[in-house]
């Protein structure tokens, strides 16, 4: 009987580096995907930013802002190549841990009404809504709100 290796996704805090392979995923992601600037001001100032790979292929990344014992999520993405096979899982479960480690009790992230596959993987996780901002995202024919959720930790 042989034993068949499976590789294992690997967390790894993200690297200035790394914001080229990151942009394009997060421009293959959304039509109003973050900057290179929302990067780099990101990791400037101390987010706790990460990136996931799999063989060594970017599949996703995070950034979490954390302040005294809360944790915001401000951005998490898996390459549209490498969605429904359990990375945004991952990602998030050790978001969980970082921020659990660092003190947060709670943690709150904002998401657009329209995202069906963003929504149902939070409320997995625990997530209940809890308000709405208008108008808080861009859209094609204007803006689009922001359902607000958070998550005891």
């Amino acid at each position: 009987m042989s034993a068949v290796l499976q590789s294992v996704p690997a967390m790894a805090p993200m690297q200035a580096v790394e914001i080229d392979a990151v942009l394009a995923i997060e421009q293959q992601a959304y039509p109003f995907p973050w900057s290179r600037v929302n990067f780099s001001d990101s990791l400037n100032s101390g987010y706790s930013a990460w990136t996931c790979r799999m063989e060594g292929v970017l599949v996703g990344y995070a950034v979490m802002m954390l302040v005294l014992d809360e944790a915001h999520l401000l951005n998490v993405t898996v390459a549209p190549d490498w969605q429904r096979k359990g990375y945004g899982l991952l990602i998030m479960h050790h978001l969980f841990a970082v921020a659990r480690l660092h003190g947060a009790r709670r943690l709150f992230l904002e998401v657009r009404p329209s995202n069906a596959s963003g929504k149902g993987l939070y409320g997995r996780l625990g997530f209940e809504t809890i308000g709405r901002r208008r108008g808080y995202y861009p859209a094609g024919a204007g803006r689009e709100d922001a359902v607000v959720m958070a998550v005891d930790l």
